[in-house]
């Protein structure tokens, strides 16, 4: 798939919450010590190798306070910006508003709109599966998988002890995710029958509105209670649309 940079394929990593309670087991929160904050950010354009990531450590405001993110957030905010259409696993509850609410929290601008895409719900919405997380939905697909982090230790080790190695290998993790989530997105793109118009964009009428091919053939028609439509299939990315018989362009 070529590169459209109109796309942006992401994924964030957030902290915990710290907390005290007065026991281990069924607890209600005595407090809330620190509030969770975003530690890591990886994105790519849709067909691009390269991969971006970004973690606190990189930013000179993390000497000072290990827990502000507010650099982070406005590296992302400059993605989310220039980006046309964002997709995430699980975009919608929780990766969108998640960078939303840093947005809000550091009193910075709302970003230039943009569509969003989330793959969770579009997997849930098309297939019965016995879960519906990126890694299974990887195995189940043959896409490739996640990498194991071993679970929260590696997220004390970074959020707590700096730990340099740990870093590493939360933004290896990060990157990784993005790398699946692009292989999935592909993947089920046939089956998204709500896309963003890419054909609107490129302004190219020809266009599959999916993926922006121009590699589309006439299958057939569709009826509707008042007309006829022509039926075309991409042969890229496989999806399905339609088109008044003398505007291609109409789904």
């Amino acid at each position: 798939m070529k590169i459209n940079k109109d796309v942006v394929i992401y994924d964030i990593e957030t902290s915990y919450t710290l907390s005290a309670t007065w026991g281990l087991y069924d607890q209600n929160v005595a407090k809330v010590i620190r509030e969770p904050y975003i530690i890591s950010f990886s994105w790519k354009f849709l067909g691009d190798k390269k991969v971006n990531v970004i973690s606190l450590p990189d930013f000179k405001t993390y000497k000072k306070d290990r827990h502000n993110d507010i650099e982070l957030v406005k590296e992302i905010h400059k993605v989310f910006d220039a980006a046309k259409v964002v997709v995430a696993h699980n975009n919608n509850s929780f990766d969108y508003r998640w960078v939303y609410g840093r947005f809000a929290v550091h009193g910075i601008k709302p970003p230039s709109p943009c569509q969003k895409i989330d793959t969770l719900l579009i997997a849930r919405s098309k297939f019965n599966f016995n879960s519906y997380r990126l890694k299974d939905l990887g195995k189940y697909f043959n896409l490739g998988g996640k990498i194991d982090t071993g679970g929260i230790d590696l997220w004390y080790k970074c959020i707590e002890l700096d730990d340099k190695n740990s870093w590493s290998l939360m933004t290896r993790y990060n990157k990784q995710d993005v790398i699946l989530l692009e292989k999935l997105y592909i993947h089920l793109l046939p089956y998204i029958t709500n896309h963003p118009n890419i054909a609107l964009f490129n302004e190219d009428k020809e266009s599959c509105p999916n993926c922006g091919s121009k590699h589309v053939e006439r299958r057939g028609f569709s009826y509707t209670r008042t007309g006829k439509l022509q039926r075309w299939q991409c042969k890229d990315c496989g999806s399905w649309h339609t088109s008044g018989l003398r505007n291609k362009q109409i789904r």
